[in-house]
């Protein structure tokens, strides 16, 4: 049995590696830790669990956690391509956009750019008719999943993206139309999911937006412990799901 289940684990490394683009020799397999979604499964709910030192993650395990509100030790967790900042010091933004706001996250692509940062384009890429909620929904979860540091999702009036990619475990996303919501979403709330309305704001405004929102720390202290009320929230009934 547990010649078994070490062979299921050396396969599931080598797609592991595959997935994650690490050469399937730079380190010997029995070398890396493997953390699956059955590890987690393992863990009760709201539990938490201790990832070794170069440990690899499988992204099943990833989301896994976030169901069950398991915590990992990010400090020692492997990162994701993309997840966190690259050797040149980028950090990935996802970004996507419904045809309202196809022409204003085009912009902001570029503005990212410009401002040091690695943009994932989640699409749309026309100005032709389609569903906000399949865009918001695309940029929160690579922000859920740890693969974006942070997510901008751009509609008409930001009011369904952010619906949406509230739906996704582990997103805060907030609609913001000025500096003062930015600041106030980061500082006070944790945002890792920003939504803007291409029909309320200009390209000035929404650029003076991100770039305050990305920049802008989060408070902690009392703000940590009302947020960890926010996450208690969607713990209670994804506790229901399981």
């Amino acid at each position: 049995m547990e010649a078994d289940e070490n062979r299921i684990r050396q396969m599931v490394r080598r797609v592991v590696y595959r997935t994650l683009g690490l050469p399937q020799n730079s380190q010997p397999a029995a070398a890396r830790p493997l953390v699956t979604e059955a590890d987690v499964q393992a863990v009760p709910v709201g539990g938490r669990i201790d990832v070794p030192q170069g440990a690899l993650v499988t992204p099943l395990a990833r989301q896994a956690a976030l169901e069950r509100r398991v915590s990992m030790d990010k400090a020692l967790t492997v990162s994701v391509p993309g997840a966190n900042p690259s050797p040149a010091g980028q950090q990935t933004i996802a970004i996507g956009a419904d045809h309202g706001g196809y022409e204003l996250k085009e912009m902001l692509k570029s503005y990212l750019g410009k401002l040091g940062y690695q943009a994932v384009d989640c699409g749309t890429d026309s100005a032709s008719s389609v569903d906000y909620a399949d865009f918001a929904f695309a940029v929160a979860q690579l922000v859920a999943q740890g693969r974006a540091w942070r997510g901008i999702v751009v509609d008409g009036a930001g009011i369904g993206s952010c619906m949406a990619a509230n739906k996704v475990p582990g997103v805060r996303a907030a609609m913001c139309y000025d500096q003062a919501t930015a600041s106030n979403s980061r500082e006070h709330n944790g945002a890792n999911v920003l939504t803007l309305g291409a029909g309320m704001i200009g390209p000035n405004l929404a650029k003076q937006i991100v770039k305050t929102w990305l920049e802008t720390p989060f408070g902690g202290g009392r703000h940590a412990r009302r947020v960890n009320k926010i996450m208690e929230i969607e713990g209670r009934f994804l506790k229901r799901e399981t």
